[in-house]
């Protein structure tokens, strides 16, 4: 397959380098959103659901960027790091539930609920 990615990539300019890489990665993340597959029911072991949706979101992005950072070939070096930068910034989430203790009436954990609900009775 890269073979054919080659022949159709070489001679395009270099600002598309990537594209494969874009390609893939949304293409897996709107096939899990639209197919309904959540690693989110897979942490249920995590208390708060939000921190739940948080690393799931995270887990989820890590895992297309690791297929499609291996499927195109102009990324294909980065796949170690790519993975490596995704991970990394899970360790800050304990740090970040501690400080950010007062999340305000707008903070999209907590407003958009009521919000929505306030939509729907309205129409």
């Amino acid at each position: 397959m890269e073979h054919l990615l080659d022949s159709y990539l070489h001679g395009m300019s270099s600002n598309l380098r990537g594209f494969v890489f874009g390609f893939v990665h949304v293409g897996i993340m709107l096939l899990g959103y639209y197919s309904g597959w959540s690693i989110n029911r897979f942490l249920k072991f995590v208390s708060k659901g939000y921190i739940a949706g948080i690393i799931g979101a995270v887990i989820s992005h890590i895992l297309a960027d690791l297929i499609a950072s291996y499927l195109d070939p102009h990324v294909r070096s980065m796949v170690v790091g790519i993975v490596l930068g995704g991970i990394v910034p899970l360790a800050f989430i304990p740090l970040l539930e501690k400080i950010i203790v007062n999340k305000s009436k707008h903070h999209i954990i907590t407003g958009d609920h009521e919000d929505v609900k306030k939509d729907l009775d309205s129409h």
